[in-house]
């Protein structure tokens, strides 16, 4: 349904010590919902919400937009991407 980002990006999952890298919106989700698990912060339930709501190409870089800034915020941001 949604084409893979052109802008890939790498991020930590808090507790595990790995760096994951995204690619598509799919791993956007997949990431967000092993987040939510580990963190129940209910920000990041709202955004996971949003992602899996999002029915259009614009409403997903959005949400992906919100995630890297969520993950910016907490210093889980990894190194490599544009």
């Amino acid at each position: 349904m949604f084409s893979p980002q052109t802008n890939y990006f790498d991020a930590n999952l808090p507790g595990t010590g790995k760096t994951i890298r995204i690619e598509t919106y799919h791993d956007a989700k997949v990431f967000m919902r092993r987040w939510v698990i580990r963190d129940k912060d209910p920000a990041l339930r709202a955004l996971l919400r949003h992602m899996e709501r999002a029915n259009s190409i614009a409403t997903a870089d959005t949400a992906i937009g919100q995630l890297r800034q969520a993950l910016s915020s907490r210093g889980l941001l990894g190194l490599a991407g544009p």
